[in-house]
């Protein structure tokens, strides 16, 4: 049997090791590049990208995701990835990234536009375009979010950045509630044209379809809608990433 102060002398030291193990938090989760602490709620974490470009994230039901377009110019693994004028085939050797009408003043706000094919390239150890820890949503998981959200037709309205400063309109209808902050940074086609910066956003999943199209999901000025869309692999559309779950993601 323990004496009263012994007793007192070991509860001591359970309490000051729940204080030590409460102050120092549960690690970096495996490399990831993540700073600063979140609320549970939408909080204030960031992550950062190979090129040092860092990015608000904000918690949305069990989801954790970038809150901002990826602006990354190199894979993981330090590889660049290319960029053209030309047009480009819709087959795999189309991997490439562009700043909006090839203007880098865009990309501080609204983010690169990516071929499918460039933000799928996992090949040859380059371990994609987001940050560790993090992957291009599949479409079930874009599903998730929209579905937490209230359905497809009114997410969007709760995913676009408010206001008028990005997106050519806003309603009352568009109010960020989710905290995902939507930008309209249109898209480019494989025949080099670029089109719809202000009008809407495109995201790809990393759900292909088949061999030329994957799912993406697609957000207008002028309604609430997050739509699920089919399109071209070879397309320049933005990219969200979401953070990894311990579980194997479907795609």
């Amino acid at each position: 049997m323990f004496t009263k102060k012994t007793k007192i002398f070991l509860l001591l030291i359970a309490m000051l090791s729940v204080i030590t193990l409460t102050a120092c938090g549960g690690g970096s989760g495996g490399g990831s590049s993540d700073s600063g602490s979140g609320d549970g709620g939408g909080g204030a974490t960031t992550v950062t990208d190979i090129d040092g470009n860092v990015y608000n994230t904000v918690t949305i039901g069990t989801q954790e995701w970038m809150k901002e377009n990826l602006k990354v110019t190199k894979y993981r693994n330090g590889d660049a990835i290319p960029t053209t004028t030309s047009s480009i085939p819709n087959d795999s050797t189309s991997k490439y990234q562009w700043a909006y009408n090839n203007d880098e003043s865009n990309v501080p706000v609204y983010g690169r536009l990516y071929t499918w094919y460039a933000v799928m390239d996992n090949s040859n150890s380059r371990g994609g375009v987001c940050p560790t820890g993090w992957h291009v949503p599949t479409d079930p998981e874009w599903t998730t979010l929209t579905t937490y959200l209230g359905g497809e037709d009114v997410a969007g309205g709760k995913m676009k950045e408010a206001g008028t400063a990005h997106w050519s309109s806003s309603s009352t209808s568009d109010d960020n509630s989710s905290g995902f902050t939507a930008l309209p940074g249109g898209f480019r086609y494989g025949n080099g044209a670029f089109s719809n910066i202000s009008l809407s956003g495109f995201w790809w999943s990393a759900t292909e379809i088949n061999a030329a199209l994957a799912w993406s999901r697609h957000l207008f000025y002028s309604n609430t809608n997050a739509s699920r869309s089919h399109n071209s692999k070879y397309d320049g559309f933005s990219v969200r990433c979401v953070r990894d779950l311990l579980a194997k993601i479907p795609v």
